[in-house]
This record gives C-alpha cells, sequence and structure tokens, in this order.
C-alpha cells in the first residue's frame, strides 16, 4: 500500500514541473484535435490519409534536415502541401484513395531515407519523431494546438450541417448546392495541420492510430451524429490524458502510452454489451 502511494504521491510531484503541465495540456490538446477530426475521418474511409501523412512527413524531416532547418518547422508546411497535393491527384487521376495513397507515402518513404543517408547526425532526433517527444514540447506549441483546435471547432461548429450531409450522402450534399469539392480540400488541410501538428508528441509511426482509435471507438458508444462527434474528441483528450499519467507512473515512453491508452477505451467499448453499439 506504502509502495503505491509513494508513485502516486512522485506521479503527482512530476505533473507539477512545467515540462510535464506542458506536455498534458499538450497531449489534451492534440487529442480533442485528433477525435474530432477523427471522427469524420474514418466515415469518410480517410483513414489511410493520416496514415500516409505521417509516413510522408518523414521526407519533410528530411528535407528539413537537408538544409540545416529544425524539422518541426518544416513539418505544417510540407503536411499542407501534402494534403493539397494529394488532393490534387485525386481528382486528376481518379484512381482509388487508398492505391494513390499507398504509391505517395511509399515514394515520400523511399526519398526521405534516401535524403537522410546523406546525414550521419540524424538519429537520435529521428527517433524522437518516429515514436514521439512530448515532453519537448513549448509554450509556442501549446499556443498555436490552441489557435488550431479553436479553428477546428469554429470550421466544423458553422459547417456541421454541411459535414454531416459530405461524411453521409455526398450526392445529396452535391444537390443541395454545397461545395462538396471546397469542403473537402479545407477539411484535409486542417486535418493534415492537425496530423503536423501531433507528430511532434505522438510520432510519425504512431499518428494515424491517435486519429482513427478514438473515432471507432466513439461510433460504439454512440447513437447520435453529433454525439458521436463530440464523444470522439472527448475520448482522444481522455486517452492522451491517461496515457500521460500511465507514463509518468510507469516511466513508460510516451506516445505509445498514449496510443495503447487509446486502445484500452476501444476494446472497452467493444467489450460493452452490443445493444450499446452506435447507429451512426
Amino acid at each position: 500500500m506504502m509502495t503505491i502511494q509513494a508513485e502516486f504521491t512522485r506521479v503527482i510531484e512530476l505533473f507539477q514541473l512545467a515540462f510535464m503541465q506542458r506536455a498534458l495540456m499538450d497531449g489534451v490538446l492534440t487529442g480533442l484535435m485528433g477525435g474530432l477530426l477523427g471522427s469524420f475521418t474514418i466515415l469518410r474511409q480517410l483513414s489511410f490519409f493520416s496514415d500516409a501523412l505521417g509516413h510522408s512527413a518523414l521526407l519533410g524531416i528530411s528535407i528539413g534536415l537537408l538544409l540545416g532547418f529544425n524539422p518541426s518547422w518544416i513539418l505544417l508546411p510540407f503536411a499542407v502541401l501534402f494534403a493539397l497535393g494529394v488532393t490534387y491527384f485525386l481528382e486528376r487521376t481518379h484512381l482509388w484513395t487508398d492505391a494513390l495513397l499507398n504509391i505517395i507515402y511509399s515514394s515520400s518513404l523511399a526519398i526521405g531515407m534516401i535524403l537522410l543517408s546523406f546525414r550521419d547526425e540524424y538519429q537520435g532526433g529521428i527517433t524522437n519523431l518516429l515514436f514521439g517527444d512530448i515532453l519537448a514540447v513549448q509554450t509556442a506549441d501549446l499556443i498555436f494546438s490552441t489557435v488550431l483546435l479553436g479553428g477546428c471547432l469554429a470550421y466544423i461548429g458553422l459547417t456541421l450541417r454541411s459535414q454531416i450531409l459530405l461524411t453521409l450522402h455526398e450526392p445529396m450534399a452535391i444537390s443541395s448546392g454545397i461545395a462538396a469539392s471546397a469542403h473537402r480540400t479545407a477539411f484535409i488541410v486542417l486535418l493534415a495541420l492537425v496530423v503536423g501538428t501531433s507528430i511532434k508528441a505522438i510520432g510519425v509511426l504512431l499518428i494515424s492510430a491517435f486519429v482513427v482509435i478514438p473515432a471507432c471507438a466513439a461510433r460504439m458508444l454512440s447513437r447520435t451524429f453529433t454525439g458521436y462527434v463530440m464523444l470522439s474528441a472527448a475520448l482522444g483528450a481522455l486517452g492522451a490524458l491517461l496515457g500521460m499519467v500511465f507514463s509518468a507512473l510507469w516511466n513508460l515512453p510516451s506516445g505509445p502510452a498514449i496510443v495503447a491508452a487509446q486502445l484500452a477505451i476501444f476494446l472497452f467499448a467493444v467489450g460493452l454489451p452490443r445493444a450499446k453499439l452506435s447507429t451512426v
């Protein structure tokens, strides 16, 4: 009993440190954003997009390192350009989304690894970017995440009806006069910014699960579309919060701990009686 109490006391003292508080706040903010946009992502069958962007981000990181810049400065511009490029190729080629994304992210990963081969000192920093380093979050990162979360909430809130129609029945949305292409581009750019922002905390290899898992859990627990979107955001934040606590309690890497906590939430949702499953 004393050991458990001592461990929790240690964790409480640890979260009194400024860098841990920043990490916790950033985890919650990115969790909210990931869950919010993830709820639309899985229903629009764009889950592979976040995975593709995460892997392709290695190319952006490589370019930054090769040019002598901080890789974090390159991630967001690269993420937006990647999103716009994917949108262009999807509309231009009319190929299957998963096939095109596979081509893009595999090629980007290959080129990124080739570029990294020209650097001798990249290993340590890349490890943090691959698996996340939320403890390195600075105040500027928190400010940007807060502004981005506000932008996501404003966009989804002001266009909620359009987003629901585009998600559930795009032909009906188009016939109702909704600018499907513009909304699609805006959503993908927002998703790219969220993914690019979250990579620092979660890592390139785990970012897809970070976006997808809370939304899948929420879909199993919700009965209305609005409730589903809100619950997805809440579960994203809860997973980040629990992951940070587990990370501090057992000295685990933060990114994997957050995804593991989200997985636990998903398994809990799966284990509930079938009557609780969503009709979304």
